[in-house]
């Protein structure tokens, strides 16, 4: 008889067995289409098996990743504060950084007051979980991120949901809803799988007449829509009718992190109960150094803006060009829709052909019908680049044929 040890006991509980019997992982596995580690980054270009790649899916809107200024900032912070606050800001956690960056993106934005998380997921999820509870009732476009969904999930509201950007749907939704419901509305500015922007003048006016609290995600809006970057709710001007403006910093500014903006009453409020706010940890002075200094440039440069965009409707006129399906984007947040997966696959592998790397997208992430590659512009693509673009889209075209 063998001795007792751990070794010769092969026990497995359901839910390992569970896990090692899911299908969807072991495709990923198989197929190692995502989770990829790039080697090596210069600007825009990334290096992968030892090749070398321009990169058409990075959020980098704004191509500030890499400008030494940037970068300065980062190392000067470092010095000055350390690698990180190591606490909570409820707790040990707040330092005059985090307050100056506030005060800076609240300004920017036109609102009172601000609080930024070390991650834009908290920020998203914080900002809907926060202001709803049980018996409340959340009207939500169905294509909202994820973290939104999380924070819905949370809160123990009822969620309806709405058809994406129908202003129909919407006002069918609330009708349904008794009067004394506490209700609150989720939108986002710029939906970054479709490039599309929400109608927010529109759903402004529905929030006012159904007595609706506004949250708007504008993650992919910060810093890209509006004459000077300042997000959606500036390009409709309705900057004071929105409750509450979330976002991320991993987009325009560079960074990572994210941010809750409204009334100075709102922001003490979400200090006040949100459990992403009281017990995560705060952001590191790097992070903040970066996004501070990304968004002073942003300020005092328009020309980055001015690139994107131009960058943005030369790539919209190849894409039309060649009667691909981009969902009807409006944005820098470009799908390039193939329909099915093996479509999908076959577009983006001759893409990596002409050495452009763009992010595939199949369902859950869309719905099915609807498997892209999701590509995305940067003010950092210089002609060069863009001739690059150009030759490999139009290359991988012919997948789709």
């Amino acid at each position: 008889m063998l001795p007792f040890t751990k070794k010769n006991i092969k026990f497995v509980s359901a839910i390992k067995k569970r896990i090692r019997e899911d299908e969807l992982t072991k495709l990923r596995v198989k197929h190692d289409l995502w989770y990829k580690a790039f080697e090596k980054q210069e600007g825009n270009k990334v290096w992968l098996d030892g090749k070398q790649y321009l990169m058409l899916s990075s959020n980098d809107y704004l191509g500030l990743g890499v400008d030494p200024r940037v970068r300065e900032a980062a190392r000067d912070a470092l010095h000055i504060w350390g690698t990180s606050p190591t606490g909570s800001r409820f707790a040990n956690g707040s330092r005059y950084y985090h307050q100056e960056l506030e005060e800076q993106i609240a300004d920017f934005l036109d609102q009172e007051a601000c609080h930024v998380h070390s991650a834009g997921y908290l920020s998203c999820v914080a900002s809907v979980s926060c202001f709803l509870g049980k018996g409340d009732v959340a009207l939500v476009d169905k294509n909202v991120h994820s973290s939104l969904w999380e924070g819905l999930r949370l809160s123990m509201a009822t969620i309806e949901k709405f058809a994406h950007n129908s202003l129909a749907s919407l006002e069918e939704e609330l009708s349904f809803v008794f009067h004394d419901r506490k209700k609150l509305i989720v939108v986002e500015g710029v939906y970054s799988m479709e490039g599309h922007v929400c109608p927010l003048d529109k759903v402004v006016g529905l929030a006012q007449k159904y007595d609706c609290f506004l949250v708007l995600d504008d993650a992919h809006g910060f810093g890209v829509l509006g004459d000077r970057g300042q997000g959606t709710a500036d390009f409709f001007g309705v900057e004071d009718s929105v409750d509450v403006i979330c976002g991320s910093f991993s987009k325009s500014l560079a960074s990572t992190g994210g941010f809750v903006a409204g009334d100075k009453e709102l922001i003490d409020f979400l200090r006040t109960y949100s459990k992403q706010t009281i017990f995560s940890a705060a952001i590191n002075p790097t992070q903040a150094a970066i996004a501070s200094k990304a968004l002073e440039i942003h300020q005092n440069e328009p020309e980055h803006l001015e690139r994107l965009w131009q960058n943005t409707r030369r790539y919209h006129a190849l894409l039309e060009s060649l009667g691909l399906d981009f969902w009807e984007s409006k944005t820098p947040a470009v799908p390039i829709v193939a329909g099915n997966k093996e479509r999908a696959y076959f577009f983006s592998e001759r893409l990596k052909e002409k050495g452009v790397y763009a992010n595939l997208i199949l369902p859950p992430g869309v719905p099915p019908g609807k498997e892209l590659i999701r590509t995305a512009i940067s003010a950092s693509f210089n002609d060069e680049d863009m001739e690059r673009i150009e030759e490999a889209v139009t290359y991988a075209a012919k997948a789709l044929v």
